[in-house]
């Protein structure tokens, strides 16, 4: 079976991670598809749930391979990527794919993927929310955060190339307009 792919895509910090969790919760037929990348795991993540974590030189075999649909490295040395065995595996359960993935990976997919594929850009109130967001996590450096904060100024000028665009001014507000756009989607 070809499913349908929700992408959803944000910078750093604007709750796309929170939406796609919430949305998994309440909608049976979508999966997670776990993306591989080669940045060190957080001390909250999980092998093989929230990424398959591989080495530099691993990815860049998997590149040589055409083991990826779309790749990318997002900083130097820390790449991310969707492995193609992972839209198959999820494919043949008959569900649905839900991404959770950058703006440059999630319009690659689209261009892709065409009418099959739904890309939501989640926008943040403003840079000072993502910044504050960023700080909460407790993860990230100064020097990274600077970082994310500069290219969430870029990111931020693609919004309108994607399908929909989901103000997260408060949870309760995205979650509602995701079901919402998300669940017309999965009718069509």
């Amino acid at each position: 079976m070809k499913g349908k792919l929700i992408i959803f895509s944000a910078p750093s910090g604007a709750g796309k991670t929170t939406i796609v969790h919430h949305l998994l919760k309440k909608i049976p037929q979508l999966e997670f598809s776990v993306s591989a990348t080669s940045r060190p795991m957080r001390k909250d993540e999980t092998h093989g749930v929230d990424y398959y974590f591989i080495s530099v030189d691993e990815f860049k075999k998997k590149i040589e391979a055409a083991e990826f649909v779309e790749w990318e490295e997002v900083y130097k040395d820390n790449f991310y990527g969707t492995l193609n065995a992972e839209i198959e595996r999820i494919w043949k359960k008959g569900h649905h794919i839900i991404f959770d993935m950058d703006v440059v990976g999630g319009l690659n997919l689209k261009k892709q993927f065409g009418d099959q594929a739904l890309a939501i850009f989640v926008m943040p109130p403003s840079i000072a929310h993502l910044e504050a967001r960023l700080k909460m996590r407790e993860t990230e450096t100064p020097e990274s955060i600077a970082r994310r904060l500069g290219k969430a100024e870029v990111e931020l000028q693609t919004a309108d190339q994607f399908d929909k665009i989901i103000l997260n001014d408060t949870l309760e507000h995205a979650f509602t307009e995701a079901e919402k756009v998300v669940g017309a989607f999965l009718c069509k």
